[in-house]
């Protein structure tokens, strides 16, 4: 059997199994894993196991896409540990100023927006890592990690 998925493409041009996949939808319709596990005449621990790495799969998949953005953006903003959100913001701002771009989001909206994607990479309203912006020519703003 090959699923499709929702944009009429087969699933194995996806970075998801088809084992994965079921599994999701499954997990995502309110199914437990042990529940699962018995349709599927599996353990819920395999059922964990699979739902993990398809998981796994989406936030790479993600990321990729993410440092693409930030790869194809004109304007690129490195910003290195220990700066304020504030001075992060301060720095998109003046880096699209720079180079004729205006910043899509109101600064308020901009501060919310990296606070959520950087929640895990912030202590105190400092960056605990260096990170790399991206700003497209219509000014979204797009946030790698790990530049290394």
């Amino acid at each position: 059997m090959c699923l499709i998925a929702a944009d009429g493409d087969p699933i194995e041009k996806t970075t998801l199994t088809e084992r994965q996949v079921r599994i999701l939808r499954l997990r995502e319709g309110g199914r437990t894993q042990q529940e699962i596990a018995d349709q599927l005449g599996t353990t819920a621990s395999n059922i964990s196991a699979i739902e993990s790495a398809a998981r796994s799969n989406i936030e790479k998949a993600q990321r990729t896409l993410d440092l693409a953005d930030v790869i194809r953006a004109p304007v690129r903003v490195p910003i290195a540990e220990g700066a304020s959100l504030e001075e992060m913001i301060d720095a998109i701002y003046a880096k699209g100023n720079e180079a004729g771009v205006s910043i899509a989001q109101p600064r308020p909206e901009l501060y919310a927006h990296l606070f959520a994607d950087l929640t895990e990479r912030v202590d105190d309203n400092r960056l605990l890592t260096d990170i790399e912006i991206g700003i497209t020519n219509d000014g979204d703003v797009t946030v790698f990690e790990d530049l290394g």
